[in-house]
């Protein structure tokens, strides 16, 4: 889980350097008070630090393995409470503005619709592990074995496109744009790909393998064309540029939109090889799972360049430039 909000977080100030580089207007988009924002140095800062931290985590945890010592599952677990002392820190350090605009965030998140818009999975096992005391016998399979566990792993990983449907279904109530159903629907699409895959996995007969890959199928195709068209702006056959948009951030290096697309349509593409119980060698079944999630998580920080670069030049289109204008006076309104 750690190393996969880390590989996050890379990604994330990866997108924040070429943004720079390439002048998107990524603060005014993600509504960032004005020089309160984490540049990409200091977003770096922060996770190479908690690389390091959690690279000796590890080191610390493969070396009492090898002692022996009753305290090797206390190692991770300390890891964890030190991520979450410091996300909820209450004083102002280690950039409490954006650690509270984070949460606030996912609050947000977590109750659509009831407000406006603004690795779960990991997290239950180690509810699992730590809370029903499998940990003092360090026997990890008594989560992973388990019926009701299983079950509630595949739910708890619906709950992101729930999230995103509510957030959908919230956006169309607000403004009453079409655009805002047809993208919950690609959400509801994705959620059907995974409780068509809770049932196959169950029963593993045949009419739920097909009900499983018609379904992924399609919310593939789906997400895909909505990545590439919607999001992205891409496979405009009438633009000057062919078969991509009238403006391009990138217009020197056209074939690199050409190869993002097709990436973006590959890193969808792991589900297939769940179906032949696909496996890298002799590596765990955990291991795959690591390297699927891993993919998923490039993919998410590989869009999120073309997404923003698309929304900047339609802001630019539009002439909007800033939400506020400041006054050069102090101005307080009489209650």
């Amino acid at each position: 889980m750690t190393a996969l909000v880390l590989l996050h977080m890379y990604m994330y100030g990866l997108n924040l350097y070429f943004w720079r580089r390439t002048r998107i207007n990524y603060a005014f988009i993600f509504e960032f008070a004005p020089g309160s924002e984490l540049d990409y140095r200091k977003v770096l800062l922060v996770t190479t630090g908690l690389t390091v931290a959690y690279g000796a985590g590890i080191v610390g945890h493969l070396t009492a393995s090898l002692n022996q010592s009753p305290f090797t599952d206390f190692i991770p677990l300390g890891l964890l409470l030190i991520l979450l002392l410091m996300l909820f820190f209450p004083f102002e350090y280690i950039y409490q503005s954006s650690r509270y605009f984070f949460l606030r965030c996912l609050f947000r998140l977590v109750t659509a619709p009831y407000f406006r818009v603004p690795v779960l999975r990991n997290i239950e096992y180690a509810i699992c592990y730590y809370g029903g005391g499998w940990f003092l016998i360090g026997d990890g399979d008594m989560c992973t074995n388990n019926k009701e566990f299983i079950l509630v792993f595949y739910l708890i990983s619906i709950l992101p496109y729930w999230w995103r449907l509510m957030q959908c279904l919230r956006r169309y109530y607000d403004e009453g744009q079409n655009v805002h159903l047809a993208n919950a629907f690609k959400y509801l699409s994705a959620m059907i790909a995974v409780v068509t895959k809770i049932f196959y996995r169950r029963d593993g007969n045949t009419p739920w393998l097909i009900a499983y890959v018609a379904a992924s199928t399609f919310a593939t195709i789906y997400q895909a064309y909505w990545d590439i068209v919607m999001d992205w702006g891409l496979l405009n056959r009438r633009s000057h540029n062919r078969w991509l948009r009238d403006q391009l951030i990138l217009e020197d290096k056209n074939y690199v939109y050409f190869i993002s697309m097709g990436v973006n349509v590959l890193f969808r593409l792991p589900w297939v090889l769940s179906i032949t119980h696909f496996q890298f060698g002799g590596l765990d079944p955990h291991l795959t799972d690591f390297i699927f999630a891993a993919i998923e998580v490039v993919r998410r920080g590989h869009w999120n360049f073309y997404r923003l670069e698309n929304e900047h030049l339609n802001n630019v289109g539009n002439y909007r430039a800033t939400k506020t204008v400041p006054l050069p006076f102090e101005h307080k309104e009489k209650i």
